[in-house]
């Protein structure tokens, strides 16, 4: 072009036309092809325009200045252009990250199940990245496992040649491990934690395969970029906040179920107990009459004392069936008033005097105990079933003891026997509704006495706990109240 315009434009606009040469092909090809195309633009003036022609010398030492002028402006456009060629490379390439990451939000906001977030982050990281994926997720013990796709069917972005000692490492410790960081850098893949709010979730292993081995070590410095590592770390992180989320939902769900299937169960407790209260107190009242008859013979005395202690006995399930639906479901008020432990421990024996018998209760109350605010009929409640409890279970003979104490702002109130104790994992499941130390036992009860207690306790803001004996020997159920200043008592005349 230049060789037919020589005749109609000035060789400076001639020198224009090679500029423009050189910003297309710097725009088309890159830097390095425009580098080349603006040393031959500045040879070929010089050749074909520059006295003496098809001659690189030159005649007259300007035409040098204007070479050198022509070979600056060239490269510095190539330069320019190259670079604007770079950027707008690099926010494509953002650009669709971005929206690669934008669905992957989206998707992972609308999924039910574990298996479909993990696709949905095999799919978009292997669109991303163009690399092969594997999943490791943890068990009840912290294990972790390795997550096989839904459907396997050999899917190219499903990356299998793992480490499971490498991924329990990268989980334990929260940290990368593997190619391109400082530990395991010879390994095959990327294990990367996914990280959510409250704690890990698992562990990401990320391999790129390529054919070749310069493919590979190209692949790797590019990950290697602090941009595309940010990148990944952000999918990492999207991943795990879904796990994260799906399990919270799971836990909510649960509870809810639980709540409901609670709930349910206290109503029906109440109902019963409320139906089965009027039917007992007859029976035991027409029982007790019965037993009086003294026309009745000798064995059917001992029928009708029978019959009235199994009524009683009854009478007494139901009640703390009441009790507990009613403590559960906040239908109790507390009556706190200043009472005196000797006093409610006094009535409690009372109460059970049918139930000792023979056995012997030491009770070990110092003197100078002080009063405590409580709801007396609660309080007394709580006595009368730890107590019942140690006569169930400790051999005839043997003293139960009840000792109490004041320390750094708490009542203190121990109830011991010399039984068999509480069985080894048992001391916390003791106080949950309906459990019992042997399901087979011929011990009567339905296991509520220990979780009214607790109830109870919990309430007036104490806590109950079951603890081995001292010597280990028998068992030992302490709880706490706590004390508040007592008012001050008038002064006698």
């Amino acid at each position: 072009m230049a060789w037919w315009l020589i005749a109609y434009l000035h060789p400076a606009n001639v020198i224009m036309l090679y500029l423009v040469g050189v910003m297309i092909v710097a725009v088309r090809y890159g830097r390095s092809a425009s580098a080349l195309a603006s040393v031959m633009s500045v040879l070929a003036f010089d050749f074909f325009f520059v006295a003496p022609r098809f001659s690189i010398s030159v005649s007259d030492a300007q035409y040098l200045i204007t070479l050198l002028v022509m070979l600056a402006v060239s490269l510095f456009i190539s330069s320019l252009a190259s670079r604007m060629r770079h950027q707008a490379n690099v926010a494509m390439l953002r650009e669709a990250r971005a929206g690669n990451l934008y669905m992957l939000g989206k998707e992972l906001a609308a999924v039910l199940t574990l298996d479909q977030i993990l696709e949905i982050g095999r799919r978009h990281l292997a669109a991303v990245f163009g690399a092969r994926i594997a999943f490791f997720l943890p068990d009840s013990a912290d294990q972790l496992r390795l997550a096989e796709p839904e459907q396997d069917s050999g899917a190219a972005h499903v990356f299998r040649n793992v480490d499971a000692g490498v991924a329990q490492w990268v989980y334990d410790n929260g940290q990368a491990a593997g190619k391109g960081t400082a530990t395991l850098p010879s390994a095959a893949a990327l294990y990367l934690p996914l990280t959510a709010t409250m704690r890990t979730r698992g562990v990401l292993a990320f391999a790129i395969e390529a054919p070749s081995e310069e493919e590979r070590q190209l692949a790797a410095a590019q990950l290697a970029l602090p941009e595309n590592r940010q990148m990944l770390e952000i999918f990492c992180s999207q991943i795990a906040m879904a796990i994260e989320r799906l399990h919270y939902a799971e836990v909510a769900q649960d509870a809810l179920v639980t709540m409901e299937s609670e709930r349910l169960r206290n109503s029906l407790l109440s109902a019963i107990s409320h139906d089965l209260r009027t039917p007992l107190t007859s029976l035991v009242g027409s029982a007790e009459a019965l037993a009086r008859q003294p026309s009745l013979g000798a064995d059917e005395r001992e029928m009708a004392v029978t019959i009235s202690e199994q009524s009683q006995r009854m009478s007494g399930l139901v009640e703390n069936l009441l009790d507990m639906a009613r403590l559960q479901s906040g239908g109790i008020t507390l009556n706190r008033q200043w009472n005196s432990i000797e006093e409610v421990v006094g009535t409690a024996l009372r109460l059970l005097n049918k139930t000792l018998g023979e056995r012997r209760v030491e009770t070990n109350l110092p003197a100078d105990l002080p009063l405590v605010r409580f709801d007396a009929v609660l309080i007394e409640r709580v006595f009368a079933n730890l107590i019942e409890n140690a006569v169930k279970y400790a051999p005839a003979g043997e003293i139960i003891v009840v000792d109490a104490k004041a320390n750094a702002g708490l009542m203190e109130i121990s109830v011991i026997d010399r039984g068999p104790g509480f069985p080894a994992g048992m001391e916390e499941r003791a106080f949950e509704k309906f459990t019992r130390g042997d399901t087979e036992s011929s011990t009567p009860g339905v296991g509520l006495g220990l979780a009214i207690c607790r109830a109870i306790v919990d309430a007036h803001g104490g806590t109950i706990r079951a603890l081995p004996a001292e010597g280990g020997r028998g068992a030992r159920v302490c709880f706490t109240l706590p004390l508040d200043k007592p008012p001050a008592l008038p002064e006698e005349e």
